[in-house]
């Protein structure tokens, strides 16, 4: 199927819940609030035409101005041998998903890395916990207002000069 027939079969299904539906964009895609997510997770992943059954990759984004948070799926289908994402939006202040680990085990280690980097919840995930940072490091380093720390564990984290250093410069 193309693009615009997967839009399509989506949007006779989940049209009213749909807010944005991009089928001729370069990068295909419908857009919908987190509370529909998951019932268009199983639709994408069990439809005999779509059968999207790996996620290719799963992006998450900080909109600090607007106030949400989006996840966006990409996903493949190697019995179809088509592919098609969907962006997932929440509120900034809740950002929870529902897992897709079930139906896309690859989702495992990327809602991982979301959560890790992002602070992005995902309920029902198997072993939610950081991947990348330490275990006891503060904070989400790729959300757009995390304020970077100047040292961790007495480890220096910048090479900038504390600001009091350089108050009295020129």
């Amino acid at each position: 199927m193309n693009p615009v027939q997967i839009t399509a079969l989506i949007s006779e299904r989940f049209g009213d819940r749909l807010t944005g539906m991009f089928a001729e964009d370069k990068h295909p895609r419908v857009h919908i609030p987190v509370e529909h997510w998951r019932s268009l997770a199983e639709f994408l992943r069990h439809h005999s035409a779509l059968s999207f059954d790996w996620l290719a990759n799963l992006s998450a984004l900080d909109y600090v101005a607007d106030n949400h948070a989006c996840v966006v799926y990409d996903l493949w289908s190697y019995d179809r041998r088509h592919s098609f994402a969907v962006k997932v939006s929440a509120p900034r202040s809740a950002a929870v998903f529902p897992s897709v680990c079930d139906l896309w085990p690859a989702a495992n280690w990327h809602e991982r890395e979301a959560f890790d980097l992002m602070g992005f919840d995902f309920t029902g995930h198997p072993d939610l916990r950081r991947i990348l940072m330490a275990d006891d490091w503060e904070g989400h380093p790729l959300r757009k207002d995390y304020v970077f720390p100047r040292e961790y564990q007495g480890i220096p984290c910048s090479l900038e000069p504390p600001p009091e250093e350089t108050a009295d410069k020129p």
